[in-house]
């Protein structure tokens, strides 16, 4: 079962919600308001879902969806007694995984909590793995170095799984560009070797012994240690 944060400040609707989902074995934290959401999230870096009420004091649910997104990929469900498809739009583009209004059916949103929880699992692999001294857990969207934590952004911490996943392969800027940015996105391969050199810094040595630029290729993961032209 999972770990949940439902945020909204109508304590009727937060009750009725937590309600459902603790009869189905699900952790529940509960908050108010959008800061309070965000304090534990913090706390609870294990949280495998957030449901967000939109208006809510302090910080919005669209505004609390950005600031997740910053370093996450954890699955967000928006509610909202707003329906028009402005609203529904901005919750997507704040990064938003779902779009659920108000009034609600409980059963029919546990099965979209159903659905969002199964599939934020089939897209993780194993939990962690350790590759020389670095260890990534994919379920907590952290990595460590030889036992530190390295923070890294969510578009950084894209790179280093693709790369990662597919050790030894060179991916050249293009196809970072659209496997992690996206086919709409409209910025240039620049934005994907200013993210690299990035990662790279932040990963230290081992950054430098593994994280490997092939010139006028792309970028690549290797295993040895052998020196190859930056």
């Amino acid at each position: 079962m999972a770990k949940i944060i439902v945020a909204d400040d109508e304590q009727l609707i937060r009750k009725l919600v937590c309600d459902f989902l603790k009869k189905e074995g699900h952790t529940v934290l509960e908050a108010e308001d959008g800061c309070q959401a965000l304090r534990l999230f913090e706390e609870n870096k294990d949280t495998e879902l957030l449901i967000l009420d939109i208006m809510m004091p302090e910080k919005d649910g669209w505004e609390v969806c950005r600031e997740v997104r910053k370093t996450s990929e954890v699955p967000i469900l928006l509610l909202s007694a707003r329906s028009q498809e402005f609203d529904q739009l901005n919750g997507f583009e704040s990064g938003a995984d779902d779009y659920v209004t108000k009034p609600f059916s409980p059963v029919l949103l546990m099965k979209r909590v159903e659905v969002l929880l199964k599939r934020s699992q089939v897209t993780l692999k194993t939990q962690s793995e350790d590759i020389h001294g670095l260890t990534v857990d994919r379920n907590a969207h952290q990595v460590f170095i030889n036992g530190k934590e390295i923070t890294l952004t969510v578009k950084e911490f894209k790179i280093l799984l693709k790369l990662i996943d597919n050790l030894g392969r060179v991916y050249s800027r293009e196809q970072l560009l659209d496997d992690i940015w996206g086919f709409d996105y409209y910025g240039d391969t620049r934005t994907v070797d200013s993210h690299v050199a990035r990662l790279r810094t932040k990963l230290g040595d081992w950054g430098n012994l593994h994280l490997k630029t092939v010139y006028g290729v792309g970028y690549k993961i290797q295993e040895s240690e052998e020196n190859e032209q930056e």
